[in-house]
């Protein structure tokens, strides 16, 4: 199957002929053929992209409520009985949006749904791989931990901060030490106590999402849960483990360190070359058209959100 630079040319070669839906084209041929592959086959495809890496501070990158149209439009027609393989590539997003879409993929899909992951599926993306069946990873896949974000900070940063800062400065006070008490206070003005109060409550519903998805999904049944999903969320949520939001866990991390139903794409070569011709050609798509992100089946129904034209 051809690599990244050959999916490139193709596209360059198709642009020369004047076609001005070369990218879609060549997109969807891919996905065509990973449709048609023997472990697809028969199974409902969806590829959910998102432009982060190429397109840096654009609107609706992120996970939000107007997915689930998205989803909605690329879904109708299909045949629900047919289950889901959903192909994720997203840095996450709100935790309300992420919950509705989880509950709203699983009232079509029931528990029947694969998320394969061939680049980066982090925070709330975590979350909804976590919410599957099986997750598909190669070794070039990663996830992430699931503390969410508001308004663009880690909510359990602003957790450490503000507890770190008690502690120093009652030793600053104590101490008389006011120049770190003045320099903590500045800190701490950019953080109100509604915000602080909603970190707490925001990591809860996080670890409480966490839980009921993996109980009612991947280990659907099983008697020793409560052992498996501590080591999930030791990794996944804790502080110490996570160390940062932004940290990558790799697929040999997962498999070492949680009981988590990981299939390697490595396992058949075909497979894996189907499933990366569709990556590069949708992060192609993200990075020479206006498209910030696609959300698109295996017949080629997209629904597909673009950079704005701002005005003067």
């Amino acid at each position: 199957m051809p690599n990244w630079n050959e999916i490139l040319d193709e596209i360059k070669k198709e642009v020369k002929q004047k076609n001005e839906s070369v990218v879609d084209k060549i997109r969807r041929k891919y996905l065509k053929q990973l449709y048609n592959h023997e472990k697809t086959k028969n199974r409902n495809i969806i590829i959910y992209y998102s432009g982060w890496l190429q397109k840096r501070g654009a609107e609706n990158i992120e996970i939000n409520d107007n997915d689930k149209n998205g989803f909605m439009a690329v879904i109708d027609g299909l045949d629900k009985d047919k289950g889901l393989d959903l192909i994720l590539h997203t840095p996450g997003g709100g935790m309300a949006a992420t919950e509705s879409l989880i509950d709203y993929l699983r009232s079509i899909f029931g528990n029947d749904i694969r998320t394969i992951v061939p680049q980066l599926a982090l925070s709330a993306g975590s979350l909804i791989a976590l919410s599957s069946k099986k997750i598909i990873m190669g070794k070039q896949s990663s996830l992430g931990p699931v503390d969410p974000q508001l308004n663009g900070l880690p909510a359990q940063g602003v957790i450490d901060d503000f507890e770190r800062a008690k502690k120093e400065m009652t030793k600053a006070r104590n101490k008389g030490e006011t120049g770190t008490i003045d320099a903590w206070q500045a800190i701490l003005s950019n953080y109100s106590p509604s915000l602080i109060d909603h970190c707490y409550k925001s990591i809860k519903w996080s670890e409480k999402m966490l839980k009921n998805n993996l109980k009612t999904g991947m280990f659907d049944g099983e008697d020793d849960f409560s052992k498996k999903f501590d080591k999930i969320k030791e990794l996944f949520s804790e502080t110490e483990n996570s160390k940062t939001h932004n940290r990558h866990y790799s697929m040999k991390k997962l498999k070492d360190n949680t009981d988590l139903k990981i299939e390697a794409m490595e396992e058949d070569d075909d497979y894996q070359d189907k499933i990366l011709s569709v990556h590069h050609a949708a992060m192609h798509t993200l990075g020479n058209t206006t498209t910030v992100k696609i959300i698109e089946n295996h017949e080629g129904r997209a629904f597909m959100s673009h950079i704005r034209n701002k005005k003067n």
